[in-house]
């Protein structure tokens, strides 16, 4: 009985991905991206990509928000609305990655839902305030967790840039002590 118990832990041990230590995933699979080491007002980064490009996981983590519905209007301008369809999660390293201005969110994608890093959450385009710019773009923000619908924050509290670059390069470099020092010096 002590075999079989052993031999099936080793199986399942095997078998599980390990979540003790953070692999990151660049968030668009597939495409040729370019994107900048400064945004706006905000440290975020927008990656352009074409159309319908993979929006992946960037990190293990749980899906924390989900906007399916494109409610921006240029009339009223209102933050809360800018992202468009937009997916957040908290990954296993504790930050919040954020992705905005998809043209689709995957089915099953939803509040709760566990994802693996590289795992589909969406696909790029034009959604929010990003619906009269010609090139399509992910707006990819970092940020400690709040509460849900906070989108001051989750828009992005560090530059992504340099995370970027390693995740691309196939280096697993965490932004968890950066976004802890953002955390505290806005006395959170």
């Amino acid at each position: 009985m002590k075999k079989i118990f052993l031999t099936l832990l080793l199986t399942f041990t095997l078998a599980t991905p390990s979540w003790s230590a953070p692999i990151y995933t660049f968030p668009i699979s597939g495409c040729k991206t370019t994107y900048g080491k400064y945004h706006h007002d905000y440290p975020a980064s927008d990656i352009k990509a074409k159309f319908g490009c993979a929006f992946v996981a960037p990190i293990n983590g749980v899906v924390e928000d989900v906007s399916t519905k494109d409610r921006w209007s240029g009339k009223t301008n209102l933050g809360q609305h800018r992202g468009g369809l937009s997916v957040s999660i908290i990954g296993e390293d504790g930050v919040r990655y954020y992705g905005s201005h998809l043209s689709k969110i995957e089915p099953g994608i939803a509040p709760g839902v566990v994802v693996v890093s590289g795992q589909k959450l969406g696909e790029v385009g034009r959604t929010g305030s990003a619906r009269g710019i010609p090139k399509p773009h992910l707006h990819f923000g970092i940020s400690y967790p709040t509460m849900p619908g906070d989108w001051e924050i989750r828009r992005g509290v560090i530059a992504p840039w340099p995370f970027l670059d390693a995740w691309k390069a196939g280096k697993d470099l965490s932004p968890a002590k950066a976004v802890a020092k953002a955390k505290v010096k806005a006395g959170k």
